[in-house]
C-alpha cells in the first residue's frame, strides 16, 4: 500500500502514519514526527520537573500550548493534562 503524503508540514510521513496508527492524537503524532530522529533520544533543556513548578507556572504553560479546562484544575490535574498533551 502506498505511503501517504501529509504535505510540507509532516517531515516523516510513515512514522506519522505509525504515530497515528498507535493511537496518537494528530498534533503529538506530527510533533514527534518532525522531530531528527537524532534529537529524538535527548531530553529537554534544564527545567525542573511540573512537580517543581508552581500552580500559577503550571496554569500559564496550560494556557500557552492550548489545554481547555485548565481554570478548574488542580495542580496535580495540570500536571497530568501537560504530560498527556
Amino acid at each position: 500500500m502506498p505511503q501517504k503524503n501529509h504535505g510540507s508540514s509532516i517531515k516523516d510521513d510513515e512514522r506519522y502514519e505509525a504515530l497515528r496508527k498507535e493511537g496518537m492524537s494528530k498534533e503529538k503524532a506530527a510533533r514527534i514526527a518532525n522531530t531528527d530522529r537524532k534529537e529524538a533520544g535527548q531530553r529537554g533543556g534544564k527545567s525542573p520537573k511540573y512537580e517543581e513548578w508552581s500552580k500559577e507556572d503550571l496554569y500559564d504553560k496550560a494556557k500557552d500550548v492550548g489545554i481547555e479546562g485548565r481554570s478548574q484544575m488542580s495542580k496535580k490535574e495540570l500536571i497530568e493534562s501537560l504530560r498527556n498533551h
